[in-house]
């Protein structure tokens, strides 16, 4: 039994409120079980200096976490000067996510930063950003394309993200913090709408695992997906 009563293929109730804020191109408040995290994408008529010139856009994104996000109080990152290596990690880890999924050359030579503010976090944070990032993107080539700076769609497939497990023994879907702080086994698993992968990140933390159980991981993360996906879809038609 999870402890939060699921099934073991059960996904957490998820919600995604769009134009969250009133400033940013594109916003989004994501919500995947008690993991809340607010997306913004802000569009930037330029683009990194090693890229001037060739025609191609840039999308990349930051990532932190409120002091008051975990149980208890985190000193905020500024206060010391400079980002964690697990802060720095998580927000490559993101544009490099959503970047999979452009077309850059239509999207033309401009940058669009996708940030990331964990509100509340009990596990997956990063793939509720992944998750939450990719319709603020979208929300953003929207007006992109409304206006007329962008012709042909740049966004070929929606990326999300989920986390899968192998806790008390059984592979489970969508790690919570009870379980992702007890798991034997837990990956990170970025996927396309069409099921093509991305990036896995997986590791044993206590135990090792077989061929056949990361398969099942596999599955379960397939599944996943393609229900974040359809939320996707639906917050941002």
């Amino acid at each position: 039994m999870r402890p939060s009563g699921r099934d073991l293929n059960e996904m957490r109730a998820v919600s995604i409120e769009t134009g969250f804020t009133k400033h940013a191109e594109g916003s989004c408040l994501i919500k995947m079980g008690d993991t809340h995290v607010l997306c913004t994408a802000t569009i930037e008529d330029r683009v990194p200096p090693f890229m001037k010139g060739s025609g191609l856009g840039w999308v990349t994104a930051e990532y932190g976490m409120l002091p008051r996000a975990t149980n208890t109080r985190m000193r905020r990152e500024a206060a010391s000067g400079k980002q964690g290596g697990r802060t720095v990690e998580i927000q490559r880890l993101i544009g490099r996510a959503l970047r999979a999924g452009v077309d850059r050359v239509a999207l033309g030579e401009r940058q669009i930063t996708v940030d990331c503010d964990v509100i509340q976090a009990d596990g997956g944070t990063r793939c509720a950003s992944i998750t939450g990032g990719w319709v603020a993107l979208r929300l953003a080539v929207n007006k992109l394309m409304k206006t007329g700076d962008v012709i042909s769609d740049p966004l070929v497939d929606p990326v999300a993200a989920v986390s899968c497990g192998i806790y008390a023994g059984q592979p489970v879907l969508d790690l919570d913090y009870p379980e992702d702080s007890e798991a034997g086994v837990d990956g990170n698993f970025i996927m396309t709408g069409s099921s093509k992968l991305i990036e896995v990140q997986m590791s044993a933390e206590g135990s090792v695992f077989s061929r056949a159980q990361m398969d099942q991981l596999m599955d379960l993360a397939e599944k996943g997906v393609a229900e974040l996906a359809a939320s996707q879809k639906a917050a941002t038609a």
